[in-house]
C-alpha cells in the first residue's frame, strides 16, 4: 500500500472516528468508494433497486464497524469485503423468500433482462446472462478479477478465501462465460 493511500486511510478512520467529523468523514469516505461500491453490489444482485438496498446496509455496516477497522490492509478492501457480505446476504434472504436457488436465478434473469432493454444494452445482456449462470463465489471472483481489476491476494483479503482457489473459480468462470456466449451468439 503507497503512503499516499495509507494516510488516506488513516484520515477517512479519524474522521469517521470522530463524532463531530463523522458525517464529513462519511461523506468523502462515500464520494470516493460509493460508485465502487455500487457497482460491485449491482454485479453480485443484478438489479437497481436491490442495488441500492445493499448499498444502504453497506453504508450502515461500515458506519457501525468503523472502529473496527485497523489499516493493516487498504481501506478498499475492507470496504469490499463488507459490500460482499452485505450483498450475500442479500442473496440468502432471496433464496429463502423464492424457496429456491433456480427461482432465484429465473428472477435475477428477469431483472437483467427488463434494465437492458430500458438501458437499451442489448449486446451486454448475453454477458451478464452468462454472469447469472456462475455460481456466487466464481461470479465475485470474476467480478472482482475482471470489473475492478484486483489482485487474486486483495481478492483473497476481501473473500476470506485462498488464492488458489479463487484463480480456479477464474478459470472456471471465464470458460463458462465463453461457453455461454458462444452458444447464445450463433
Amino acid at each position: 500500500m503507497s503512503m499516499a493511500a495509507k494516510t488516506e486511510d488513516s484520515t477517512f478512520q479519524l474522521m469517521l472516528q470522530d463524532p463531530v467529523r463523522r458525517n464529513e468523514g462519511f461523506k468523502r469516505l462515500m464520494k470516493q468508494y460509493g460508485q465502487m461500491l455500487y457497482w460491485h453490489i449491482r454485479r453480485i444482485v443484478v438489479g437497481h433497486d436491490d442495488a441500492e438496498d445493499v448499498l444502504q446496509e453497506t453504508c450502515i455496516r461500515i458506519l457501525d464497524k468503523i472502529d473496527s477497522f485497523k489499516g493493516d490492509g487498504p481501506l478498499q478492501t475492507w470496504l469490499y469485503r463488507i459490500a460482499t457480505n452485505e450483498a450475500l446476504q442479500h442473496l440468502r434472504r432471496q433464496t429463502r423468500q423464492f424457496q429456491s436457488i433456480d427461482s432465484l436465478e429465473d428472477t435475477l434473469a428477469a431483472k437483467l433482462q427488463a434494465e437492458a432493454s430500458l438501458e437499451g444494452h442489448e449486446m451486454e445482456t448475453v454477458f451478464q446472462q452468462a454472469l447469472l449462470t456462475l455460481p456466487t463465489q466464481q461470479r465475485i471472483a470474476f467480478n472482482l478479477r475482471y470489473y475492478d481489476e484486483l489482485s487474486y491476494d486483495e481478492i483473497a483479503r476481501i473473500t476470506g478465501k485462498t488464492v488458489q482457489s479463487l484463480k480456479t473459480n477464474y478459470h472456471y468462470a471465464t470458460q463458462k462465460i465463453k461457453n455461454h456466449i458462444t452458444e447464445h451468439s450463433s
